[in-house]
């Protein structure tokens, strides 16, 4: 919980008013997350979504071949030269012949609300059908787009006449949504039969199929041949033709198609009766692209061959959209295949709503920034886009499911809590990065203000790494010149200095007049510490040798500065805030501190610039590093070895070295001679020098006392 910490902090110090704005905003963001596929805009989004993981994540069959529909087709009806009403008396001798070919059930989907010639025969055809036989019944209730009260009189009586038969009526009712699209089962109404395909599997003895009270969604299926159709369909003239049925090699071929099948009868008309499905909404979508530029100019001969295009195009889309005998055919086939979707439960839903928006609101608290946020929000994204496919394929009915909802809910509880947090610490924050940035490096700022605890009252014992640097004769010089010219000067060393402190990741604990201290390794330790504050002791070497070309050019008569000196130490200290709650300082204690400070004045005696610890140099990454000895420091009773930074100093001299360090140990005569030898190499080496000097006053731990002589 503490990654929250800075941000729940923040948003509760956001002020009352905007807290209430903040609740009123998560609560829009649950709604919208909840509700998205009964909002405007959204919702035909959420319509188009489903449409898509419908059609991507479709069974592929070749054929349902426990399905047959016997079609009135526009060939047919041009044979017929009647178009509308359907000619009865086809059907009638239709249901005549098939009756004995052994079919589960015969479905007819054709509302009689008409008086026709043909009634009296099809109605003696009806009652005395031996297969059970279902003719389509709806209300002006219902259906008042498709049925009128006159038309819904006759459809009575016709109905009435049929009493006493073994044909039933059946509900051939359908739901499209707002985009005019089917993709669910109707709701039952009161006074309505059982849907065509449930009053066929009843009339096959299968009611334990029928799928009672589902309205979810449709399973529409896609053929795996081009060209062909899902469900089989036939012309119903072909059963029609007595003739031909009257030939008993004719109806031995024609037979296998209708036994052990349930039969649907209806219209594949191309303007009569189609219907929009899931697939037919996103194959227009996706196969309807422009035909040309749109900053081309055509001919007219090329917006004639256009126009003929389109009109083709809007031919062959109206084909793809199936007929309303179709849709039946599929349920018929989903209770078949017990394929009744799993409905997500109301309280699913709104605990889904409620972990997006919770998600959201923990996502802002965490204040990410830059690329730490990428892979959390792609998690995220996936996990909202994601979702409903993963569920769709696994057979959870995904109409209704949100998926746009919870994206745009998430967007908006995280910009909700996002700015509740940032308003209120935005001034504070900036002071508390710019105060901070003048004495830590920007990382270490950054980290201590999204954790204030690691600045607590109080030290912890750490490992750190110590840099002590003095610029020599500075103290001189100050007595010698103006006290605004001391001040002028100081403050620009100062500032080079602490460049190179933070550049290079360090703490910068303390002045003390011209001397510097700092130190890596707390409150955050880092890997490469040891590196970096190696690399800050070589870089303020050179900030000093810059600085003191700078006030040669600024005055020649001002007094010659000397070099800066610098002492490298690591060691345990206690490091953390000491003084009271009212004024506190971050800073280090203890000895590992004065080592520093004492290898930082040795450089005198060493005649060195810059002298490491082998304790700090051993700790390091770096290959410059030449040994230097081993000296026991002032008020020190035990030797420390001693190491500088030499990058220009040749790898075999510096192996050479180190072996002549190691005989003095053994034979200091020889020892002492090896390091003359090296020395003499290199007569402006004075640090070289030293060391030869040094070795010739050792005591018997072989290392040298300062102050000895």
């Amino acid at each position: 919980m503490q990654l929250f910490t800075a941000g729940w902090r923040s948003v509760r110090e956001a002020g009352p008013q905007r807290l209430v704005v903040t609740a009123i905003m998560l609560v829009l963001a649950l709604l919208v997350s909840r509700f998205s596929w009964n909002i405007p805009f959204t919702d035909y989004a959420e319509r188009a979504l489903y449409d898509t993981r419908a059609y991507m994540l479709a069974e592929k069959i070749e054929q349902d071949e426990r399905i047959m529909m016997l079609v009135y087709d526009d060939n047919m009806l041009i044979d017929l030269e009647k178009r509308s009403p359907l000619d009865r008396g086809v059907l009638a001798r239709a249901l005549r012949n098939i009756d004995g070919m052994g079919a589960k059930a015969i479905g007819i989907d054709i509302l009689f609300d008409q008086p026709q010639e043909e009634d009296a025969e099809l109605i003696e055809v009806l009652r005395n059908m031996q297969t059970p036989t279902y003719v389509a019944y709806t209300t002006t209730d219902a259906n008042a787009l498709d049925i009128q009260w006159r038309q819904q009189q006759y459809l009575e009586e016709f109905i009435a006449a049929l009493d006493g038969g073994n044909t039933q009526i059946a509900s051939v009712r359908t739901v499209a949504d707002a985009d005019q699209v089917v993709r669910g089962w109707p709701e039952m109404e009161a006074g309505l039969p059982p849907l065509l395909g449930r009053a066929m599997l009843i009339g096959a003895g299968r009611e334990d199929l029928t799928m009672p009270g589902y309205t979810g969604a449709i399973r529409y299926r896609l053929p795996t041949l081009a060209d062909t159709n899902v469900i089989p369909r036939i012309p119903i003239a072909t059963y029609a033709n007595d003739a031909v049925l009257a030939i008993p090699e004719a109806r031995a071929d024609l037979e296998p198609a209708i036994a052990g099948r349930y039969v649907l009868i209806g219209g594949d008309i191309i303007d009569y009766d189609r219907i929009y499905t899931p697939f037919s909404s996103f194959i227009d979508a996706v196969e309807a692209p422009p035909l040309h530029d749109p900053d081309e100019e055509l001919t007219e001969e090329q917006l004639a061959a256009e126009a003929e295009v389109l009109a083709q195009r809007e031919t062959s889309v109206r084909s793809r959209r199936p007929p309303g005998l179709e849709m039946h055919a599929e349920m018929t086939a989903q209770m078949l295949d017990g394929a009744e979707m799993v409905q997500p439960s109301d309280l699913f839903l709104w605990a889904y709503a409620v972990l997006v928006v919770l998600i959201a609101g923990l996502t802002a608290l965490l204040e990410l920034r830059n690329w730490k946020a990428v892979p959390l929000l792609a998690i995220q994204l996936a996990l909202f886009t994601g979702l409903p496919f993963f569920l769709h394929a696994r057979g959870v009915d995904t109409l209704g499911f949100p998926a746009i909802g919870p994206a745009l809910g998430w967007v908006i509880a995280f910009s909700t809590v996002t700015s509740a947090a940032r308003a209120a610490t935005a001034v504070q924050r900036q002071f508390a990065e710019g105060a901070l940035g003048k004495y830590l490096p920007q990382s270490i700022a950054d980290e201590i203000i999204e954790h204030p605890e690691l600045l607590a009252l109080g030290g912890e014992k750490r490992e750190i790494y110590v840099l002590f640097s003095d610029l020599e004769g500075f103290t001189k010089m100050s007595h010698a010149i103006e006290p605004e010219m001391v001040a002028k000067l100081l403050n620009r060393y100062l500032e080079m200095m602490s460049n190179v402190i933070l550049e290079h990741g360090g703490i910068l604990d303390k002045f003390i007049g011209d001397a510097v201290v700092a130190f890596w390794g707390a409150p955050i330790s880092r890997p490469d510490d040891a590196d970096r504050a190696a690399q800050a002791g070589w870089a303020i070497y050179q900030a000093g040798e810059a600085f003191r070309a700078e006030v040669a050019a600024m005055d020649p008569n001002l007094p010659k500065i000397g070099k800066t000196r610098v002492g490298l130490h690591f060691g345990e200290a206690v490091v953390g805030n000491f003084g009271g709650e009212n004024r506190i300082q971050y800073t280090a204690l203890g000895d590992s501190m004065n080592t520093a400070a004492r290898m930082e004045s040795g450089n005198k005696a060493f005649c060195s610039t810059i002298m490491a610890t082998g304790d700090f140099a051993s700790r390091t990454s770096l290959d410059w590093w030449r040994p230097m000895g081993r000296v026991v420091l002032s008020g020190r009773s035990s030797p420390v070895d001693l190491f500088e930074p030499a990058p220009d100093f040749p790898e075999a001299d510096r192996k050479a070295l180190a072996e002549a360090l190691e005989v003095l140990d053994t034979d200091r005569e020889a020892g002492q001679a090896r390091l003359a030898e090296i020395a003499a190499r290199y007569p402006d080496d004075t640090a070289l020098a030293a060391l030869v000097t040094r070795s010739t006053d050792l005591n018997e731990a072989g290392a040298h006392v300062l102050g000895s002589k």
